[in-house]
């Protein structure tokens, strides 16, 4: 499944996330990622040296997906900010306009 503005896709059905018992806030790009490492944490009984390999793949894929999302923010904020450049130096008409005595 395609998720528009992002470069990876959703490998994780929502059956197979639901089946899981993935909370809805996780249910990302990630989320075939967060699935063995649940059952890892779970067959290990949450001890943290355990998983590793695991909880690094999946805490990398999320850094990669935020990296991804800051890019874009400062993308959008650079294209309003020349917008707004444009909109400023174009000449507009002034909503008050100046007398000839101040």
């Amino acid at each position: 499944m395609e998720v528009p503005g992002s470069s990876k896709k959703m490998i994780a059905t929502q059956a197979e996330m639901a089946e899981a018992k993935v909370p809805l806030a996780y249910r990302d790009q990630c989320a075939h990622l967060l699935i063995p490492l649940n059952k890892c944490r779970q067959a290990e009984f949450y001890l943290p040296w355990k998983c590793e390999n695991e909880r690094h793949t999946y805490e990398k894929c999320e850094y990669e997906l935020v990296m991804e999302r800051m890019l874009q923010m400062q993308k959008i904020r650079e294209k309003e900010a020349k917008l707004k450049q444009t909109q400023t130096q174009g000449g507009s008409i002034p909503l008050i306009p100046k007398t000839a005595n101040i």
